[in-house]
């Protein structure tokens, strides 16, 4: 009976060891404090909307690139529908 709670004390005491070197007390004092993680929620938010935003912008620029490279091809079908397309969002 006595090895079994030394077995188990010894794996309660590698558990806090690992928690102590995975910085969970500094999770633990976020959490505690609101200012801290309303702060730290507000500039990820941010950094989200900056980043989701210059990715956007890439990505359309190079789809709208390769439809313009698509309707240069003058392949039959889609070369022609994706002419009509740009027509009518530049006459607007």
């Amino acid at each position: 009976m006595f090895i079994f709670f030394r077995k188990l004390e010894n794996k309660i005491d590698i558990l806090l060891n690992k928690l102590n070197e995975s910085s969970f007390n500094k999770f633990v004092e976020i959490i505690a404090s609101p200012k801290k993680l309303f702060f730290r929620n507000f500039i990820a938010g941010i950094a989200r909307g900056i980043g989701s935003a210059i990715g956007f912008s890439i990505i359309g620029a190079v789809i709208i690139y390769l439809l313009r490279y698509i309707v240069m091809l003058n392949i039959p079908v889609i070369g022609a529908f994706l002419r009509d397309i740009f027509e009518l969002a530049t006459k607007t």
